[in-house]
């Protein structure tokens, strides 16, 4: 039998299949190999007089180690326009995240009741992420993320206050999420416990419950390198190649294709500040240091 795992926990893993709910236990030959079977992993597995025991685990189409999960479909990067005042370098940090992920990132600005988040909206909607505006009191353009995510696998980010609950619980009543304070079961506040559980969602699809997206150390989800980090920014790609020199940092060189679109309009000049700082933190990475993690 097919199944997806929702939850990992003490060596058993919950596996959601299409006739129904297993426990399973995972083969030994996995620990042998190192490979941890995670939330999210698509499996195949049998029932067996003794229990249910996983044979394989299918290819991941993306992974995470810190919290671990896999086969991401959607990140959502949820960032209020006011109170708190919204942080886009830590936004871009998380975009950039996904991107070396490969997973797909989205960005909603809530209580736009209280303040316009378009100016903030077109910058990213110009480099081409899915934005969405949403104001949580009426749960105007809830309804258009909760389409974009139906029948995916997806995740919420986002700075405590931001109205993290308030969205999910206009999309998703059946979560019952309680708002004004640390959700009960999504975006546990501070928990440092590493337990990630999915939520099956009517309609189709899951969220992934993951106390570590409401940490903001960005190392958690991966390290990324400073000659990977362009590669990160999807609007940098078309310039990259044009540059002077082949190894380009795209920080100050003269005949940079990347700054004279900056320079140009072509980038915005938010996103490549954002950059330069990513780029001046992650120079102090000692690549030796994690190349065992």
């Amino acid at each position: 039998m097919t199944g997806i795992i929702t939850r990992a926990i003490g060596g058993l893993y919950t596996v959601d299949a299409s006739v129904g709910i297993y426990e399973c236990k995972a083969r030994g030959i996995f620990r042998k190999k190192k490979i941890s079977p995670m939330c999210g992993d698509k499996v195949e597995f049998t029932e067996e007089k003794d229990g249910c025991v996983i044979e394989e685990i299918l290819p991941r189409r993306s992974e995470l180690i810190r919290p671990p999960l896999a086969n991401l479909d959607v990140l959502v990067f949820v960032s209020s326009t006011v109170e708190p005042r919204p942080n886009t370098l830590l936004l871009d940090k998380f975009i950039a995240i996904a991107e070396f992920k490969k997973i797909k990132p989205v960005v909603v600005f809530t209580k736009v009741d209280k303040r316009s988040g378009a100016d903030l909206a077109e910058i990213y909607r110009s480099v081409g992420i899915d934005v969405f505006e949403c104001d949580n009191v009426t749960g105007e353009g809830s309804a258009a993320v909760k389409k974009l995510l139906q029948g995916k696998l997806s995740a919420f980010t986002g700075n405590t206050g931001v109205g993290k609950s308030s969205l999910l619980n206009n999309m998703y009543p059946e979560l019952g999420l309680a708002t004004g304070e640390i959700s009960k079961k999504l975006g546990r506040g501070r928990h440092t416990t590493r337990h990630v559980q999915l939520y099956k969602l009517e309609g189709g699809g899951y969220i992934a419950d993951t106390p570590g997206f409401s940490s903001f150390d960005t190392n958690r989800y991966d390290i990324i390198f400073k000659d990977q980090l362009a590669d990160c920014f999807a609007e940098f790609r078309e310039y990259t190649d044009s540059c002077r020199f082949p190894d380009c940092s795209h920080t100050k060189e003269k005949g940079c294709a990347v700054i004279e679109a900056v320079n140009a309009g072509s980038i915005p000049r938010t996103r490549f500040d954002s950059y330069l700082q990513m780029y001046e933190e992650a120079k102090q990475l000692k690549e030796w240091e994690y190349k065992n993690d």
